[in-house]
C-alpha cells in the first residue's frame, strides 16, 4: 500500500486554508478530535508551499482570502502533477448561489461546506472523501500490479520467442562454423563499427544506445535462414553449381520470413524489425549486384550494411569446408578493396579506424 493510502486509512494529513485564525483553530480542533493531523495555513501562498513540501491527503480551502483567493489556489493545485488528485473541499460563506458552487466544481473541487458550518457536516464530508481517496489509491495500486503482471507475462512470452529464435540461429551456426563463436564475434564487430560511426554527425542521431543494443542483439540472426538449407549444399567442400547457389541465396528470405512471422505478433518490436532487415539484406552489395533484391547504396538498410562488413571479416578469418582460414591482414585488405563496390564506404572507413579491435575480438573469441 502506498504512503498516501496508509495515511488515508488511518490518521489523515489535512491542510486547512483560511485567513481567519479563529476558523483555523476551530477546524483544527474538530479534526484533531477525530484522530486526524490538521495543518493550518493562513494564506493561499503558504498553503501552496506546504502542499508542495508535503502533499496532504485532503484540503479544506476557504474561498474569500486576500491576495490569492481559494479559486486561484485550487487552480495552482490542479495544475501540479503531484497535487492534482488531492481532494479539495471548499469551505466558504459564498456558496449560497448556484454559480459559486458550479465554479468550485468546474475547478476540480470534490465538495463544499457552507459557513457557518456544523461540526457533524464537516466530519461526514471529510470522512466520505477520505474513504473515496483511499479507494482510489487502492484501485490505482491494483491497476499498477495488474499492469506489472501483464508486462511480466508478455516479457516471458517474448523471452520464450527470442530463445527459440536464437536456438535456430545457433543451430545454423553449428552446421556451418567450425569455431562455434561466429555469432558472438559478429555481434562484437557490429558494436565496434557502430561505436566509431556514431562519432560522425551524419549518424550521431541514428546510433542511440537502443539502436546499438538492438544491432548487437540482432546481428546474430543474419544467417538464421541457413537452418533450412540442405547439408549437401551448406557443407559442400567445392564450388556450388548455379542451381545450388540459387538455393543457398534463399537463406536470406527464409530467415527474414521466419522473423516476420514473430514480428507480426509484436509489431512494435524494433529489435525484430532490425533482425528482419539484417537477415534479408546482409548479402546486398553497395553497387547493387547483391541479393535477394539487388538493392544499392543507402537503399540497403544501415544495420545490414554494418553486418555485411562484420560478416565478411569473420568469414575470411574462419575455416570452412570449402576454404582455409586466412589472417587478419588478408581480411583487412579484402574489406578495403570492397569499399564502394560490395561494401558501404562509410562502414569500411569505420572498420579501417578500428581494425585492430577486430583482431583483438577474434583472438579472444577463438574456439578453445
Amino acid at each position: 500500500m502506498t504512503t498516501d493510502a496508509v495515511r488515508a486509512a488511518a490518521a489523515a494529513s489535512i491542510l486547512i486554508v483560511d485567513d481567519s485564525v479563529a476558523n483555523l483553530e476551530l477546524m483544527s480542533e474538530l479534526l484533531r478530535g477525530r484522530g486526524h493531523e490538521p495543518r493550518p495555513a493562513l494564506s493561499g501562498e503558504l498553503a501552496l508551499m506546504a502542499a508542495r513540501a508535503d502533499p496532504p491527503d485532503l484540503i479544506l480551502l476557504d474561498v474569500d482570502m486576500p491576495q490569492m483567493d481559494g479559486y486561484e489556489v485550487c487552480e495552482h493545485l490542479k495544475a501540479d502533477e503531484r497535487l492534482k488528485d488531492i481532494p479539495i473541499i471548499f469551505v466558504s460563506a459564498v456558496f449560497t448561489r448556484a454559480a459559486d458552487k458550479l465554479k468550485a466544481f468546474s475547478l476540480g473541487a470534490v465538495d463544499y461546506v457552507t459557513k457557518p458550518f456544523q461540526a457533524e457536516e464537516v466530519y461526514a464530508r471529510v470522512e466520505a472523501h477520505l474513504r473515496l481517496r483511499r479507494l482510489q489509491l487502492e484501485v490505482e495500486r491494483y491497476s499498477h500490479e495488474l499492469e506489472d503482471l501483464v508486462r511480466e507475462k508478455v516479457e516471458e512470452i517474448q523471452s520464450a520467442q527470442m530463445t527459440t529464435i536464437f536456438a535456430l540461429a545457433k543451430l545454423a551456426e553449428y552446421r556451418d562454423d567450425d569455431t562455434g563463436r561466429h555469432l558472438e564475434r559478429v555481434a562484437a564487430y557490429c558494436r565496434i563499427l557502430a561505436g566509431d560511426m556514431r562519432r560522425d554527425p551524419k549518424y550521431a542521431a541514428v546510433f542511440t544506445e537502443q539502436y546499438v543494443d538492438n544491432l548487437s542483439r540482432a546481428a546474430p540472426l543474419h544467417d538464421i535462414g541457413k537452418v533450412a538449407i540442405p547439408d549437401a549444399i551448406l557443407l559442400k567442400p567445392g564450388k556450388l553449381s548455379a542451381e545450388e547457389f540459387e538455393e543457398m541465396k534463399r537463406h536470406t528470405t527464409l530467415g527474414a520470413d521466419t522473423l516476420r512471422s514473430v514480428h507480426a505478433q509484436y509489431p512494435g518490436n524494433a529489435f525484430l524489425k532490425m533482425g528482419i532487415e539484417i537477415a534479408e539484406s546482409h548479402h546486398e552489395k553497395w553497387d547493387g549486384s547483391g541479393y535477394p533484391q539487388g538493392l544499392a547504396g543507402e537503399a540497403i538498410p544501415l544495420a545490414a550494411r554494418i553486418v555485411a562488413v562484420a560478416d565478411v571479416y569473420d568469414a575470411v578469418r574462419s575455416k570452412r569446408s570449402y576454404k582455409p582460414a586466412r589472417p587478419h591482414a588478408a581480411a583487412r585488405e579484402i574489406i578495403f578493396e570492397s569499399g564502394g563496390t560490395h561494401l558501404d564506404p562509410a562502414v569500411v572507413a569505420a572498420f579501417a579506424a578500428r581494425a585492430d579491435e577486430f583482431e583483438a575480438v577474434r583472438t579472444v573469441l577463438e574456439s578453445e
